[in-house]
């Protein structure tokens, strides 16, 4: 069993975010807890905040016992970017990208194995591109058999 929580529109660049999810990836939720309260990076209270939800609603809303759960799912996205200019030298302009984030934290027990849709897919295409190489052959190795 799973509980999400997601957070959007965080004014962070989600390459600095990136770096703190990916400290927690995998992590039990204490250890991710006490990895993220004394981290030194600015993105950490964020993350920490939605990490605690995403406990809160495992424990409120599925009423499910969270000491062993593992921080199943953490990714960044990129939001929208407000852009805007800062005045230069010899009058111009350069612009500026202001950055936002979704962070989105899953929690759980860990035993539901997440399949990799894209290794699934790639294997499925490799199978139908041998089965057609072989269906080529087969029909190449008649046409001579029918000019002979």
């Amino acid at each position: 069993m799973q509980a999400r929580a997601e957070a959007k529109y965080i004014r962070m660049s989600p390459r600095k975010v990136r770096l703190v999810v990916d400290l927690i990836r995998g992590m039990g939720i204490q250890e991710a807890r006490h990895q993220l309260a004394f981290s030194r990076k600015a993105a950490a209270g964020p993350v920490l905040k939605v990490l605690n939800s995403a406990i809160a609603n495992a424990e409120n809303n599925m009423g499910l016992n969270t000491e062993d759960f593992r921080v199943v799912e953490a990714r960044v996205n990129d939001g929208p970017t407000i852009k805007r200019f800062m005045p230069r030298a010899h009058g111009r302009a350069t612009p500026l990208r202001k950055r936002m984030s979704h962070i989105a934290v899953a929690v759980g027990d860990g035993k539901e194995e997440i399949a990799a849709p894209r290794e699934e897919k790639a294997t499925k295409k490799v199978a139908e591109v041998q089965e057609k190489e072989q269906v080529a052959k087969a029909d190449t190795k008649e046409k001579k058999e029918e000019k002979n």
